[in-house]
């Protein structure tokens, strides 16, 4: 079921927004995918039969179940973000996207679980378990936002929300067999969302099809007061522009991509199928060059870091989160974090800390902001001869639990095809379009600044011809 099919049965009360909530609710019950971290079924089902006893189910996402990221806070419900530090951190207030997103009469079925803080690809970070992927259990769903994705691919919730640094809405979405859309930064405010790298972090829906993520975008975008790097740009009726025709219409195949070690051969076959498809819709096909690509990864890691590890400093037991006891204030910091803090949030502070550092700053952090610029440049001039372009979302298929676990650089280096997208601050599409060896495998579709409804009408007629099934 999509959204546009739930709306239709709770408008002709075909079905009720209690049942509609009711059946999610007990497959989240029924499933061992370990999708959420805490249900909120008492106050979904009060809402929900609020929603029926008034009849009214005209606003746009009227009684729509959907999974929040628990990264993404929400008044008077637990947002742990993952960490142990933060397990009974309950907001006083709601980020602006789930203000929106209820206003809109989205009902919460619960939050999603996540690797702490969004730092990791794979949901293994989390301090409450690991996410399993639906199509295979033995393998990872993707991360950070492995539990939104998951919740989607496994029938646990109609659509979800991600947040995305990096990759993590893509590579889950990629990994599971969903759609997850990266938005330009700035299109969704990140108000009341817990920061990752604050300019790099972007928040976007998952969802079962384009359509669906066309209509949550409508809802979500715009600007924002309480953000000030939300510019004034309009937001558009993105349903409206889907079934736009694309004839003669460029799409770029950035061959940097197409050329790095360690791609597997079911994904650049993915990758080129797509490409087919999208021509036999009337899309011409060209030869596109992103030559920083391979400086991706150690460019973006350099960056996030340090601005994760500024992040990470209010957590020290007196502002915010747990604190353990100690026998001075530095005793009482040391132990609280070593506690309370996973391995890969340690290590984040203690790169970032360290690229920040006097007699490092100038030759490893303002060596990559220069170079992030290039990237946008990169991009910019790219995007003068195409409309969008395609491209694989991770170098393989979705892999086993445990199996880059102990190897953080491989698990880094599994980022190359989505850290140059928020290096560039542009929008990218995820979508699947077929499945191999078991797993789902798709593409994705980048875009100009603030051009989502493009790559989201691309991503529709790409949808159309692939006709992907989980």
């Amino acid at each position: 079921m999509n959204i546009s099919d739930a709306l239709t049965k709770l408008r002709t009360k075909e079905t009720s927004a209690v049942d509609l909530v009711s059946s999610y609710l007990e497959k989240i019950k029924s499933s061992d995918l370990n999708a959420f971290i805490s249900v909120t079924e008492q106050a979904a089902l009060k809402r929900a039969k609020q929603m029926d006893d008034s009849g009214d189910f005209s606003a746009p996402l009227a009684g729509i179940p959907i999974a929040v990221k628990d990264i993404i806070c929400t008044k008077a419900v637990k947002t742990t973000a993952g960490s142990k530090i933060l397990e009974d951190f309950i907001p006083p207030y709601s980020a602006t996207v789930w203000e929106k997103l209820e206003a809109a009469g989205a009902i919460m079925l619960g939050k999603t679980n996540c690797d702490e803080f969004a730092m990791g690809s794979s949901t293994e970070n989390s301090a409450f378990s690991i996410t399993k992927n639906p199509h295979n259990k033995e393998c990872v769903p993707g991360g950070s936002s492995g539990g939104s994705a998951a919740a989607v691919a496994g029938g646990e919730s109609l659509a979800a929300i991600g947040t995305d640094t990096g990759g993590s809405i893509r590579q889950p979405a990629n990994f599971c067999g969903c759609v997850g859309l990266k938005v330009t930064y700035g299109r969704v405010s990140r108000y009341g969302v817990v920061s990752y790298a604050s300019s790099f972090d972007t928040i976007g829906p998952m969802t079962n099809t384009v359509e669906d993520a066309a209509q949550m975008l409508h809802v979500m975008a715009g600007q924002d007061d309480r953000d000030s790097t939300t510019p004034d740009q309009p937001v558009l009726k993105y349903v409206e522009g889907l079934q736009s025709d694309i004839s003669g219409k460029k799409v770029g195949m950035p061959k940097e991509f197409f050329e790095t070690d360690g791609i597997d051969p079911a994904v650049k076959q993915a990758t080129e199928s797509a490409a087919k498809m999208l021509e036999k819709r009337g899309a011409k096909i060209v030869d596109v060059s992103v030559p920083l690509t391979e400086y991706a990864v150690p460019t973006y890691y350099l960056l996030v870091k340090a601005e994760a590890s500024t992040n990470m400093a209010r957590y020290d037991g007196i502002r915010f989160g747990s604190h353990a006891e100690g026998k001075d204030l530095t005793d009482m910091y040391q132990k609280t974090r070593g506690k309370f803090f996973g391995d890969e949030v340690k290590r984040a502070i203690m790169m970032g800390t360290f690229t920040l550092s006097s007699g490092y700053v100038d030759a490893y952090y303002k060596k990559a902001a220069a170079v992030r610029a290039k990237f946008k440049q990169d991009y910019d001039k790219a995007f003068e001869e195409v409309d969008v372009m395609v491209a694989p979302v991770a170098p393989t298929q979705a892999y086993k639990i445990g199996e880059k676990a102990d190897d953080p650089l491989q698990m880094y280096l599994g980022d190359i095809f989505t850290v140059s997208i928020n290096l560039a601050g542009i929008p990218s599409l995820a979508l699947p379009t077929g499945k191999t060896n078991g797993l789902p495998v798709g593409v994705q579709i980048m875009g100009k600044q603030f051009d989502e409804g493009t790559i989201l009408n691309f991503g529709w007629h790409l949808e159309q011809e692939a006709k992907y099934t989980s």
